[in-house]
């Protein structure tokens, strides 16, 4: 006898024969959570398009042709294509087998003959759940292990600092870090946003699931509900093969949204939707999947003011701003410059096998005069092109393409235009912009009558 489980598990039965679909509902809903009927095999792609089922029953012969199992071949193959993982099990009437090798190779799981005794179809159906439950796992599965070895691959897992401001951030890390809260981080274009998602995730009770990080700022209108809920294959032009959104890859663990000021009204309400109800349907499905995940969102925008010009939903930032963590800017932390120089130089020095060893502190010097208008990521690229250019064992204020300005001076506050070069001039008006516009390259871009690869080029030339 079959042990009798508590009812779980989706069945479609799909065969002509209307007695038998009658006959095997009346005994398999008395196992099964739910078991669909159809006669028409043409109704198969709609009928799995919309469901998840555990197992299909599939008869190998329909009308057209009652013997030979050409139409169960047929239709086997279009299940699979569909969904990949389906298990199927294929019913005749005719035990014949070499027509069940030629199934079983052609990607059945089973073949049952009809009339079939009721305990051993049980059996059939259970162990074909359970393959369908081990596929889908191991389908989970490599696709969360694709994602955490890309996130081993991240060079900087770590925050560098000693600042009362950054002890700060991290007293509200251990607070917040157990619990499953929303949580915003504000703060300029590279201080870190990302680095503190990570450390929330990596002291959270998900820390052994994944990280998943999207950067909306880069997703395009078009495809963001591809790229965060999925789709299915045929869903839309480029849409080749099934894909899991980010929502779902993220299941279990932390889902980071970077940039998230970015998004625009119609696709903030399609967020929300998801956020309120935590299910997501991939596009070109109207079927939903529950989603469980920690949700750590980023922002270098003024969602405050945003919300006042109506620019970004109020109920939207009241969904994602459980807890908020600011991070300061590194001009408001400069006594971790040394920590943060030195982290640098070592990963440098080493990547491009150079022998630099040290930074002098006249050079300290000079970078803490330095306003970093492009935080940590500016001090890094510093750090980089000094190795890189130097040709002794200490890098010195020569090394690097800084001004010497006071800070207010280097804002472009109070400044001399007379004292300065074009370049210079150009150089002081770019940060004095960033900072304005809190490092948003769009709209320093248009304030500065630049397109944004001219103001990108400006910044890489100038070091920013």
């Amino acid at each position: 006898m079959v042990e009798k489980n508590s009812k779980t598990g989706k069945i479609l039965i799909v065969d002509d024969n209307e007695d038998l679909l009658k006959a095997a509902k009346i005994f398999l809903k008395r196992h099964f959570q739910q078991v669909d009927l159809e006669k028409n095999p043409e109704a198969i792609p709609t009928l799995i398009n919309n469901e998840n089922y555990d197992v299909i029953l599939l008869d190998m012969n329909f009308t057209k042709d009652v013997s030979s199992g050409k139409e169960g071949y047929y239709w086997l193959e279009k299940i699979l294509e569909i969904d990949p993982s389906a298990v199927v099990v294929l019913i005749t009437a005719y035990g014949d087998v070499q027509m069940a090798v030629k199934a079983i190779k052609a990607g059945a799981t089973d073949f049952v003959l009809k009339p079939w005794e009721n305990e051993k179809l049980l059996a059939t159906l259970f162990s074909a759940m359970r393959l369908r439950e081990t596929r889908l796992e191991v389908e989970d599965l490599k696709t969360r292990q694709k994602e955490i070895n890309r996130q081993i691959n991240n060079k900087y897992h770590d925050i560098i600092g000693q600042s009362a401001a950054i002890h700060k951030v991290f007293e509200t890390i251990d607070r917040v870090a157990a619990t499953d809260a929303n949580v915003l981080i504000l703060g300029e274009n590279g201080t870190g946003k990302e680095l503190v998602a990570r450390a929330i995730h990596k002291n959270s009770g998900r820390k052994d699931q994944v990280f998943v990080n999207v950067d909306l700022g880069s997703v395009s209108e078009t495809l963001f509900e591809s790229e965060l809920f999925g789709h299915k294959k045929g869903a839309f032009t480029d849409a080749k093969e099934d894909r899991s959104g980010r929502f779902e890859v993220a299941n279990g663990g932390t889902l980071f949204l970077d940039e998230i000021g970015n998004l625009s009204m119609p696709l903030q309400a399609k967020l929300l939707t998801v956020l309120q109800n935590r299910r997501v349907s991939r596009v070109g499905s109207n079927k939903e999947t529950n989603i469980d995940i920690r949700l750590v969102c980023a922002t270098n925008m003024p969602l405050y003011e945003m919300v006042k010009e109506n620019k970004f939903r109020q109920d939207l930032l009241y969904r994602i701003n459980t807890i908020e963590i600011e991070l300061p800017p590194l001009r408001e932390r400069l006594e971790d410059i040394p920590l943060l120089a030195t982290h640098f130089l070592e990963h440098y020095s080493k990547k491009y096998n150079k022998q630099v060893s040290k930074i002098s502190d006249a050079a300290i010097s000079r970078m803490q005069k330095h306003s970093w208008p492009g935080n940590i990521r500016e001090i890094q690229h510093a750090i980089e092109r000094a190795v890189i250019m130097s040709n002794s064992q200490v890098l010195q204020p020569e090394d690097f393409n800084l001004n010497a300005q006071p800070q207010a001076a280097a804002d472009g506050d109070n400044v001399m235009l007379d004292q300065f070069k074009l370049e210079d001039v150009e150089k002081i008006l770019i940060r004095k912009v960033l900072k304005k516009y809190n490092g948003n390259i769009t709209q320093a871009a248009s304030e500065l009558g630049l397109t944004r690869s001219s103001l990108y080029r400006r910044l890489e030339k100038y070091g920013l």
